[in-house]
């Protein structure tokens, strides 16, 4: 009977955890448009810089107490989530938001080959669902033509997601939520200040301007979705979270539709329903 009642739990569990990451993505799809609107007027190191320090201010209260174990793993994540988010914003600089959306994409293969790499067995339906993402997603941003510094940028922000979503499924069932969040992005904003500090004094103007936009980016777009996924990777897999996060492109283009009035046409919506299809195929039992 016990065990019955926390297999129950656990499928409730995993529920909470899909849901989590799917309104986790919804969050992320409203950041291409916003950020595509700051970066022509404020460094990406700014921007970051600023983000992070409005996302750690909110998590400061968990800063009191922490251990050595806590410390080393927060900061690990912390320095993964920096790494993904300073090359992605640098790759954004050359290229498109869709291009952009696209290539980080990639680490929903990347994830199950990481995941591989360790020794660890995945469903075959879980392989065939990444690549039917893939497609999807190449359907839906794809704009073509050649590699440049903008794209090879972009693609190593791809693996630092895959090697954060991995670090995170081993790391966060081993400390409470709150503090490994604040020491995560206490780290990110020390790092994103050090890097912007030669240019902070001669852009305060702009970030003034754009305050609005950076207190949304700064909670809703990064201190939310840190602390949805610390919880929602406690119950859903690696290579599961990874696929669910294919849904970020839609939703960014549905926002790129609301907010700039970008038009999704027949090739964005095949592809947007071979992503959906390919979450959906990854959640049934083989």
């Amino acid at each position: 009977m016990t065990s019955g009642v926390q297999a129950a739990h656990g499928k409730a569990n995993h529920r909470r955890g899909i849901l989590l990451l799917i309104f986790t993505t919804i969050l992320w799809g409203t950041s291409f448009s916003l950020l595509k609107q700051v970066i022509g007027e404020i460094s990406p190191a700014v921007i970051l810089a600023v983000r992070f320090t409005i996302a750690a201010a909110v998590f400061l209260p968990w800063l009191r107490k922490l251990d050595a174990a806590l410390i080393r793993d927060g900061a690990l994540l912390g320095c993964l989530y920096f790494a993904e988010c300073a090359t992605a914003v640098l790759g954004l600089e050359t290229i498109s938001a869709n291009r952009s959306a696209f290539i980080i994409s990639f680490n929903v293969i990347l994830v199950p080959i990481f995941a591989a790499c360790l020794g660890k067995k995945l469903p075959v339906q879980v392989i065939y669902a990444a690549g039917l993402a893939i497609a999807g997603i190449g359907i839906l941003s794809w704009e073509g033509g050649g590699w440049d510094r903008g794209d090879w940028l972009t693609l190593g922000c791809a693996i630092g997601i895959a090697a954060y979503i991995l670090a995170l499924e081993v790391l966060s069932p081993r400390h409470a939520t709150l503090p490994l969040v604040a020491v995560q992005l206490g780290v990110m904003a020390l790092l994103s200040l050090a890097w912007a500090a030669p240019q902070l004094a001669g852009q305060l103007t702009a970030i003034a301007q754009h305050s609005n936009r950076f207190l949304y980016i700064g909670l809703a777009v990064t201190a939310t979705p840190i602390w949805t996924q610390a919880i929602a990777q406690r119950w859903v897999a690696a290579h599961e979270a990874a696929l669910i996060y294919t849904l970020e492109p839609i939703f960014a283009a549905i926002f790129s539709f609301w907010l700039l009035g970008e038009q999704l046409g027949v090739r964005g919506v095949v592809g947007a329903i071979l992503v959906l299809t390919a979450t959906f195929w990854s959640q049934q039992k083989s």
